[in-house]
């Protein structure tokens, strides 16, 4: 167990080193490594590489792994400890478009002041780089302050987190002996309510399907066969709109087997953290939520499984007007599931459901797109009350246990294949525009994130 003088003296040594390891990260960010592009492949590895001498040089050893796709980082401390500990974050990055939009290049970041305090401004400053960043600074100076690194941690750092991951589970199953540890950490979440820390301890899974309704073997005038030929927009309008009953329940058969309701402290819990609907939708222009009667809000987004229609088309949507029945018609439906929820089943139950409503002359095909299942975690886990306690003492207020209403799929995996739980704890903020022109982190969230994790490493120690 670290004492609090040693704590302490870590601490001091992150505010110390704060410019140093701002001055490092906005290296790290001027590597465009983005992975869905190829002809930014070398750049991918170029950043797997810069992390790796990032990694060794404060006592890790580290080695960047080949994939049928982009490298992995993997690092290990020396053995010894009595919990091993797995980190995860990822060094790949979103794509810049619209370039346009951004108010300086996207890959020469700058560190702005700004009325609510100091920001890095550069894709990958929120998702994922500056994140990642914050506990290998607390590395650092723990390195620096004991002389050596904690024992028994393991990092793994992917490059695909956004093109979908597709070496990872390959990845994970090749390598679990060496992987498998008591806890993984994944750094990849936000802060609740930008003040207050949070542990993600619940997150939706998904299943995605894209459904193609045709009928006949080309449009159709409308005058000539309108009333007599099957309308495919129409057929898929109507599985679509049966798929929500006027209560807002999916109507899919056996949907709800697996959901669980929460905990009753749980539900206190989120209870308590004064969430309002209405000011979290006027931040988009709207007023109203809508979603199953008699759930609060919190409970919609994190505890509740959902079918949303993601993108429909179909027949003629040029200028103008053009009056045909469609051959063909075509929707990406998604489902987030929770609890215990199989996404086999939720696929095999949509696909019944839009069979049901095809006439005779029309035909379907269906395209998977992708399926994880919920990740739920086991919060009695002495850890979880360490860590909580670790960020309150930071932050100056307890930490939050929160759902997420989206999916992080490698705490899934983590589960499933190496069999562990994920403390998910974050410090972005909700205006970190992630994923849009003019991403930024705030230089608070990234000292005060470095301080948090060395606390939990001490916690945990």
């Amino acid at each position: 167990m670290v004492n609090d003088t040693t704590l302490d003296a870590i601490l001091n040594r992150l505010d110390q080193g704060l410019e140093a390891a701002l001055n490092r990260l906005v290296a790290f960010l001027r590597i465009p490594s983005i992975s869905t592009d190829p002809a930014h492949a070398g750049d991918v590895r170029r950043a797997a590489e810069w992390l790796r001498d990032e990694l060794a040089g404060i006592g890790f050893d580290a080695t960047v792994r080949d994939t049928p796709g982009h490298p992995m980082v993997i690092a290990r401390s020396q053995p010894g400890g009595a919990r091993p500990l797995l980190f995860y974050g990822h060094y790949d990055v979103q794509p810049v478009d619209p370039l346009s939009l951004w108010d300086r290049p996207p890959f020469e970041p700058v560190i702005e002041d700004t009325p609510a305090g100091r920001v890095i401004r550069a894709r990958g400053a929120s998702d994922d780089k500056g994140q990642l960043m914050t506990f290998v600074e607390a590395f650092r100076a723990w390195r620096d302050i004991h002389g050596e690194l904690p024992p028994d941690l393991i990092l793994l750092l992917e490059g695909e987190e956004e093109s979908g991951s597709p070496s990872l589970q390959p990845f994970l199953r090749e390598n679990a002996a060496e992987l498998r540890a008591s806890l993984a950490m994944i750094c990849d979440t936000e802060l609740f309510a930008n003040a207050r820390p949070a542990i993600v301890t619940q997150l939706r899974g998904l299943v995605g399907e894209e459904v193609i309704i045709r009928a006949a073997d080309r449009d159709l005038h409308s005058g000539m066969f309108g009333g007599l030929a099957a309308n495919p927009i129409t057929v898929l309008a109507q599985a679509l709109a049966a798929l929500k009953d006027d209560a807002g329940r999916v109507t899919l058969p056996g949907f709800y087997d697996g959901v669980d309701e929460p905990p009753a402290d749980l539900r206190r819990d989120w209870e308590s953290l004064g969430f309002e609907a209405a000011e979290v939708l006027g931040r988009v222009g709207l007023s109203h939520p809508v979603g199953e009667r008699g759930r609060m809000p919190l409970e919609m987004v994190w505890n509740r499984p959902t079918a949303e229609i993601n993108g429909i088309s179909g027949g003629y949507t040029g200028d103008g007007f053009k009056t045909v029945l469609p051959a063909e018609a075509r929707a990406k439906v998604s489902f987030r599931l929770t609890g215990r929820q199989e996404p086999d089943s939720i696929r095999a139950a949509f696909r019944d459901h839009v069979r049901g409503f095809l006439p005779p002359d029309c035909t379907v095909e269906f395209h998977e797109h992708g399926g994880s299942p919920a990740s739920v975690m086991d919060t009695s886990d002495p850890a979880f009350a360490a860590v909580r306690k670790a960020l309150g003492d930071e932050w100056g207020q307890e930490a939050a246990f929160i759902g997420s209403g989206g999916s992080i799929p490698i705490a899934g995996d983590f589960k499933t294949i190496l069999g562990m739980d994920s403390v998910l704890v974050g410090f972005a903020r909700d205006d970190d525009r992630i994923h849009s022109p003019n991403e930024k982190y705030d230089v608070d969230s990234f000292a005060k994130g470095a301080r948090s994790w060395a606390r939990i490493l001490a916690a945990l120690r």
